[in-house]
């Protein structure tokens, strides 16, 4: 969500709701489009979670996988490419997560919420570095399918999903935390980070790996899963089984991993071994 908030990814109680109040400060009116898109925002936060995986299934089933330019190491190349793509996005993750206590991403009741304006870590250099994670895992999917429907569909699909929810969770930010939030929104980019002083911002406050792991494992298994499932779609829909039926055998054994890390890090989490 917008970075400062506790109230992004995956869901999480809060301790506010959205009420209006006499005290809270108020912005000029925002334009018809504008606040359509806000109204959309509020409506997709509920449902972001799900718009991906749904997608995804949909694209797996109807479309068909091309090579590029056809040239297979073309193609070897684009996957390595979305990969590093995929990690960059959950790098961003690990670093939002662990260098800020208590974040809480799912609002409250599924609707934007927010206990505090948060500016440490990573915040001090983007106001969205969970929404900056998610678009880069999103690109680098599209990247390791590398079809002209991906790029025609999710790109622009995503980046106008995550566009009206990052603005109707700013005009919650600025009626509940006003000039406060305004500042932050001046030196700090929506999106983009500011890599000057990033080291010195981390290395300010305590990196919790517990809670990173406690958080994100899931999500981390999720999309291996998923890259998995793209490298059987390519092969299979390029080859077809019987001609590389050995090839996709051995893919389909690497579905063990990410099982068996979603196991290990369920267990960890029930048994409290995650307590921060």
């Amino acid at each position: 969500m917008t970075g400062r908030k506790q109230s992004e990814g995956a869901p999480n109680d809060s301790a506010f709701v959205r009420v209006p109040s006499p005290s809270t400060p108020q912005t000029a009116p925002a334009g018809r489009g504008r606040a359509f898109a806000i109204s959309c925002g509020n409506l997709l936060f509920s449902y972001r979670d799900y718009l991906f995986p749904l997608l995804f299934l949909i694209l797996l089933v109807t479309t068909t996988p091309a090579l590029p330019f056809g040239s297979e190491r073309t193609d070897r190349w684009m996957v390595l490419l979305g990969f590093a793509v995929v990690l960059a996005g959950q790098g961003c993750r690990f670093l939002a997560i662990g260098s800020v206590d208590n974040i809480r991403r799912g609002g409250h009741h599924k609707r934007i919420a927010a206990e505090t304006l948060i500016r440490g870590g990573v915040f001090a250099h983007t106001r969205n570095p969970l929404y900056l994670g998610d678009l880069l895992i999103v690109c680098g999917f599209v990247l390791i399918a590398n079809c002209l429907w991906w790029y025609l569909l999710v790109l622009p699909g995503f980046l106008g999903v995550y566009w009206a929810i990052v603005l109707a969770e700013e005009d919650f930010l600025r009626q509940k935390f006003g000039q406060d939030y305004a500042g932050y929104c001046r030196t700090v980019n929506r999106f983009v980070p500011k890599f000057a002083g990033l080291r010195q911002s981390l290395a300010g406050g305590f990196f919790d790996w517990k809670r990173v792991v406690r958080k994100e494992y899931g999500i981390v298994c999720t999309w291996g899963t998923m890259t998995l499932v793209l490298l059987l779609w390519k092969q299979w829909g390029r080859v077809g089984y019987a001609a590389d039926k050995a090839g996709m055998q051995e893919l389909s054994a690497l579905f063990l991993l990410p099982l068996v890390c979603y196991g290990g890090g369920l267990w960890l989490n029930k048994s409290g071994r995650l307590k921060s």
